[in-house]
């Protein structure tokens, strides 16, 4: 089989999350020592103040359910090692959805191609308060002013922990 695509991969392993009570954050493949490594993050929505629900014990029934879901259908198409964990405090923001959950928050932004900030300049990285979404764009106060993103620009996004 050719390399599987990040959208093959998460058309299997969302139904096995719904099954769990949890929602796909990610996938990602990457190699590590010459191996693939699949690493598929997961959260369980309405945990306190946007933190994640999921617990270890979640982590191991999707763990153990998506394995076989994975080499029935082989999208992966060869040797892999399967990861399955919660987003952590530095939670990925993804989805358009996750941008508008996550407003009020933190957030670390790194956009595909550089940006105009509120001041004209144009940047790759942008730190500020997630104000919310604009039909496809991402609202982000950055030191004071608003900037409007589009989804389809941003390469990496994150909520930044605050102590």
């Amino acid at each position: 089989m050719s390399t599987p695509t990040i959208d093959t991969l998460e058309s299997t392993v969302e139904p096995v999350c719904r099954a769990h009570g949890v929602e796909l954050v990610q996938v990602r493949k990457v190699t590590e020592r010459g191996s693939l490594v699949l690493r598929v993050m997961i959260d369980r929505p309405g945990g306190v103040d946007g933190a994640s629900g999921v617990t270890l014990a979640d982590c191991q029934a999707v763990s153990r359910d998506l394995s076989p879901a994975l080499d029935v259908h082989d999208v992966v198409g060869g040797a892999y090692r399967l990861e399955v964990s919660s987003p952590g405090l530095d939670r990925p923001l993804v989805r358009i959805t996750d941008f508008e959950r996550f407003a009020g928050k933190l957030v670390e932004i790194r956009t595909r191609a550089p940006w105009p900030d509120a001041r004209g300049v144009e940047r790759r990285k942008f730190k500020g308060r997630l104000q919310g979404i604009e039909g496809e764009a991402v609202r982000v106060s950055v030191d004071g002013a608003d900037i409007t993103v589009p989804h389809a620009e941003i390469a990496k996004a994150n909520v930044v922990y605050e102590y």
